[in-house]
């Protein structure tokens, strides 16, 4: 299949292996985050990491919107649901991620809420059609990705004069969150998490395109390469940042050429502009508040904003004490490292948002690498 089998071929695989070998400098280490959840789940999926040299180390970011999504947000779409007596659809991960009081928006749906997975935007609308006697919120959650989407649902329910239906905007930003990392004391004032470069998001840059990671790449003097998802992809751009480390550059590259541009999608920026305006702030889980990082509705729009409507106050929510998820969205810490990963914390009992989504690194991790950690101990 074009544009698929071709960047998982082995043989392939393995020759850029052989280049990474002769062009990494034994004598330093190089340290890139990939900041997309779906870069994680492809290194985990495929075994990027044994095909690197030593010192080639991959470091998880704060890439998947279900993990980066904190505890007092999921507590408003429950307390619409509950309270409010809404209903609420939102995405498939979104509704098993744990929150207050033992809660989840599965868990509530279980206890009677009427709470529904939906697969886009323009299915809540659906929903909202169909029951014009209820309140149906849109519980919008996602990176630049999806942040269209939801533009044009609120679009079409204004044009339609639809009463009941509104969305409770979480969709965050990638740029401020990358910038905020490189910001962060680990990774500034320490050095406990040592960055040399990133592997920026695919899908994002789709939309934004690649001229939104110039700023902070020259800032930061650190080296960005967009890559797309599959492994050949992944293993090219870390190939890309360990030439620039050596060359002391700190450029933005684009290995992603067959879907990525300069510019990015047009349109699609402004539709996103038409209806969403930059919050002045707003709570990532790992990284705190991240100022103008995340998108709220335009006050032109404000008839179809859940928070508006329903006059919601956000409320930050700790997480569980024994969960190292806000570590590893940091960069400080490994799936491993938490001592619940894999015996109480499971995909199948999630504790923290990592374990979730397949794209959380925990949930990856479970999925392929916890058998090698048994093999690796066991020798």
């Amino acid at each position: 299949m074009k544009y698929v089998d071709e960047f998982r071929d082995g043989a392939l695989a393995r020759r850029i292996a052989a280049q990474l070998e002769a062009e990494a400098d034994p004598a330093r280490s190089y340290s890139f985050m990939e900041f997309c959840g779906g870069h994680t789940h492809a290194i985990s999926r495929y075994g990027v990491t044994d095909l690197l040299p030593p010192n080639v180390r991959m470091v998880h970011g704060p890439g998947c919107p279900v993990c980066v999504l904190p505890i007092g947000r999921i507590d408003m779409a429950l307390a619409l649901a509950l309270e409010h007596k809404a209903i609420v659809c939102t995405y498939g991960d979104t509704m098993r991620v744990p929150a207050s009081g033992q809660l989840s928006l599965m868990k509530a749906k279980a206890r009677g809420a009427d709470i529904r997975m939906v697969y886009s935007a323009a299915d809540a609308l659906k929903v909202a059609e169909q029951h014009p006697q209820r309140e149906v919120v849109f519980f919008a959650i996602g990176f630049e990705t999806t942040t269209p989407p939801t533009a044009l649902v609120l679009r079409e329910a204004d044009r339609r004069g639809l009463k009941n239906f509104s969305v409770l905007c979480c969709h965050v930003l990638t740029p401020a969150a990358i910038t905020h990392i490189l910001e962060s004391p680990e990774v500034k004032q320490y050095g406990t998490v040592p960055l040399d470069g990133f592997v920026g998001p695919a899908h994002v840059s789709i939309i934004i395109g690649t001229a939104a990671y110039e700023p902070f790449a020259q800032a930061y003097r650190k080296p960005v390469v967009i890559a797309g998802f599959e492994p050949l992809d992944v293993m090219q751009a870390v190939l890309m940042l360990v030439r620039q480390v050596n060359e002391g550059r700190a450029e933005v590259e684009n290995e992603f050429v067959r879907a990525v541009d300069r510019t990015g999608n047009r349109i699609a920026q402004q539709l996103m502009d038409e209806c969403f305006e930059l919050r002045p702030s707003f709570e990532w889980r790992g990284l705190g508040e991240v100022p103008l990082s995340a998108l709220r509705i335009r006050p032109a729009y404000a008839h179809l904003d859940a928070e508006v409507r329903f006059g919601l106050d956000y409320r930050a929510a700790p997480d569980n004490k024994a969960c190292e998820c806000g570590a590893i969205l940091r960069g400080v810490r490994k799936p491993t490292d938490c001592r619940i990963f894999g015996t109480v914390c499971t995909p199948e009992n999630p504790v923290g948002a990592c374990m979730v989504s397949s794209e959380g690194a925990c949930a990856a991790h479970y999925t392929y690498g916890r058998f090698k950690d048994i093999a690796i101990r066991a020798a």
